[in-house]
């Protein structure tokens, strides 16, 4: 196992910069997730830590070593890719001792491995099949035994799930976490899904445009978020923004509703009579009437029953807002009904900046 440090980091294409100095630690035996929407740099970022882009500057370590001209395999990782990339030729157990043969390690040591490997997966008895008789979770897993039975420093994921359907991708992810748990060894992952990110990390890296917005445990960036970008794409449904300005010591909306400043988590933080800002909420921050004494009086507009909870679209200010309600709450398009919202739970934003506001 060891740690992973990148500083200033950062690659270009011409004069387009992809990565833009990313400062970044990774310690021993974590798991770190590199999560954002396309185009953001991750895959990038993660190939240059493998050795797969060469880098336009700064410096990348595993463990003591700065890797920076070490080709791939002298660097020590092994990576796990979304389309699985097996010999289809070859048998799982001839796939995943492949490398080990190359390296030229005994028979009885590579199948003492591969066992070892295929047993903590949970596919020894897929061992003497081919890739064309496994399903995409049995050839994920198979994949993943290859990248175990090297035993490298660092695992490295790109996005090992996005060629599963949703019940397999939930079922390898809960592998995959168990498989953090048994070996230890330091693993970053990169996804374009935030639940995996939020299920899956020890912390997570947020980036946009190259740029690292936020780093933290999954707690810290659901509860607090540094900006609009990161509350907006962290939790599913995403957070709810509507913009309102102070008035006296109200946060008053378009159409007329209000919050009380004091009342909200931010209430301490200076403010000027008009200052707009953005306010935040997420769906399930919403409550019944009843259970709270801050309330707003919504028109609804399309109500979701999922069985387990409701979502319930309403306008509040100039946009449309969702909230997360109990199972047995009736509401119909087009009537008008008073919501709670949960003081404590509520974040500020720089309308300007769309910074979160102390």
């Amino acid at each position: 196992m060891a740690s992973v440090s990148l500083r200033k980091l950062h690659k270009s294409y011409g004069a387009l910069r992809i990565v833009k100095d990313i400062d970044l630690e990774i310690a021993d035996g974590e798991f770190v997730v590199f999560v954002g929407p396309s185009g953001c740099g991750k895959s990038t970022t993660l190939r240059m830590v493998a050795g797969l882009e060469t880098i336009s500057g700064g410096e990348i370590c595993i463990g003591d070593r700065v890797v920076n001209k070490l080709p791939p395999r002298e660097r020590d990782i092994a990576m796990v890719f979304q389309d699985y990339a097996l010999y289809p030729h070859k048998t799982v157990r001839e796939n995943m001792g492949f490398s080990l043969k190359v390296r030229g390690t005994s028979i009885a040591d590579s199948n003492k491995r591969v066992n070892e490997a295929a047993e903590i997966l949970g596919i020894s008895h897929l061992l003497g099949r081919r890739p064309g008789q496994l399903s995409g979770g049995q050839r994920q897993r198979v994949a993943m035994g290859r990248a175990i039975v090297r035993r490298p420093q660092v695992f490295l994921f790109d996005e090992p799930l996005s060629n599963l359907d949703a019940k397999l991708r939930g079922q390898v992810r809960t592998e995959i976490k168990r498989l953090h748990q048994q070996i230890g060894t330091t693993i970053i992952y990169v996804t374009h899904d935030q639940v995996e990110a939020m299920t899956l990390a020890d912390r997570i890296v947020i980036l946009r445009g190259g740029d690292i917005e936020q780093v933290g445990t999954p707690d810290e960036v659901y509860n607090q978020p540094n900006n609009v970008f990161v509350g907006g794409f962290v939790g599913s449904p995403a957070m709810n923004f509507s913009k309102a300005k102070l008035k006296g010591d109200r946060l008053t909306f378009a159409d007329g509703n209000s919050l009380p400043l004091t009342a909200l988590r931010s209430g301490k933080m200076a403010a000027v009579e008009g200052q707009e800002m953005i306010v935040g909420i997420r769906p399930e921050h919403f409550t019944a009437a009843a259970a709270s004494e801050v309330q707003l009086t919504v028109k609804v507009q399309v109500v979701e029953p999922l069985g387990s909870d409701t979502l319930v679209h309403f306008r509040l200010g100039d946009e449309v807002l969702t909230a997360r309600m109990p199972p047995d709450m009736r509401a119909h398009a087009g009537e008008e009904i008073k919501i709670g919202v949960d003081p404590s739970k509520v974040h500020l934003f720089d309308a300007a900046t769309q910074r979160a506001l102390a």
